[in-house]
């Protein structure tokens, strides 16, 4: 005995009619899968086994390219924040807190509308490490919750390239912090074009990033942050004014001034380059007479003091004075000694 319907491949088929002329009735009444909602024709038992073969294939190959997201990463998982973690080379600086708390205001009104990259944690069992989306894992570990992420087996130069261009597509991180990220990099042992790939620059251009993060204290850098307004022309300038070493003492002084954390990072960038671009006082010049010789002109600066030998006026001074530095040298080492002891 033939066994009927094995597949249930007749369950929503509307019976044909003869009369219809056409051999068949337009099958218009079949709940759609997955969104395929194109109808199709068949005609009598064999056109009915097909489709039920039609539509077991789909299910499978729906399934099929289910799997191959989930283990391409594509797939969009709830994630509990207290296990993920950082990157392992951080691309953004500590800014103002009132942008956090824009997002995190975002963020309860809309929910979280983009999600996260993660890979699992190299070295933690169960944990994971974030590509990119650092902002948004604060902001949803205020607000309390799962957090979205897309899940991808990253190496390490996949992650800081994913973590770089997602950044560049979004406009995020300001120039500073892309600079900084690249010396950080590199730092690594991350190789230009791997760091190229992920900040989409040219050799040329990386290396003057490179140069410029290099030529400032890396203290300095954290301390000020972001500063979003002010771009590459403004921080060379401050590289330039902190080049000699009594500015860098200067600027590392001001960041650990009082009050300093609490401005803005605009308002920090602010508060170093205008009190390191302050005019240097005039340097001191005035004569030595000796009677009614004009004998020695003293100059001084920051960083030197220059004697002047008038050879017109007392022509043997300025050469006496010199055959005697070192017996000079000895009288100022044994008074320094007396008014320290």
């Amino acid at each position: 005995m033939a066994r009927k319907n094995i597949f249930g491949a007749d369950a929503d088929i509307p019976k044909t009619s003869e009369a219809s002329g056409d051999g068949g009735a337009s099958i218009t009444n079949l709940r759609p899968l997955a969104n395929m909602e194109k109808p199709i024709r068949r005609s009598g038992p064999v056109g009915a086994f097909s489709q039920s073969l039609g539509s077991i294939s789909e299910k499978a190959q729906r399934a099929a390219d289910l799997e191959k997201r989930l283990a391409d990463g594509q797939a969009i998982v709830e994630l509990d924040p207290a296990m993920i973690d950082s990157s392992f080379v951080p691309d953004r600086l500590n800014g103002d807190p009132d942008d956090l708390d824009t997002l995190i205001g975002q963020i309860r009104e809309h929910g979280q509308q983009v999600p996260i990259l993660v890979r699992p944690h190299p070295d933690s069992d169960g944990r994971f490490q974030v590509a990119y989306g650092h902002r948004r894992l604060a902001a949803i570990k205020k607000i309390g919750g799962t957090i979205k992420a897309v899940i991808r087996s990253l190496s390490d130069e996949q992650l800081v390239i994913s973590q770089g261009q997602e950044n560049n597509a979004r406009t995020d991180l300001s120039y500073i912090e892309r600079t900084f990220f690249a010396l950080r990099l590199e730092r690594r042992g991350f190789g230009r074009d791997i760091i190229m790939s992920s900040l989409g620059v040219d050799k040329a251009a990386l290396s003057r990033m490179i140069a410029l993060a290099a030529s400032l204290p890396d203290e300095l850098i954290e301390a000020i942050g972001p500063a979003p307004g002010y771009g590459r022309t403004r921080w060379a300038e401050l590289a330039a004014l902190i080049d000699s070493g009594s500015k860098k003492s200067k600027a590392l002084k001001l960041i650990g001034e009082p009050h300093f954390d609490a401005l803005s990072s605009d308002e920090r960038f602010e508060r170093v380059f205008e009190q390191l671009r302050v005019s240097k006082p005039k340097a001191r010049s005035e004569l030595w007479k000796a009677g009614a010789h004009k004998a020695v002109k003293i100059t001084e600066t920051d960083a030197h003091l220059t004697l002047d030998f008038n050879k017109g006026a007392i022509p043997e001074f300025g050469a006496f004075v010199e055959k005697r530095l070192e017996r000079l040298y000895a009288e100022f080492l044994e008074a320094k000694k007396e008014l320290e002891a």
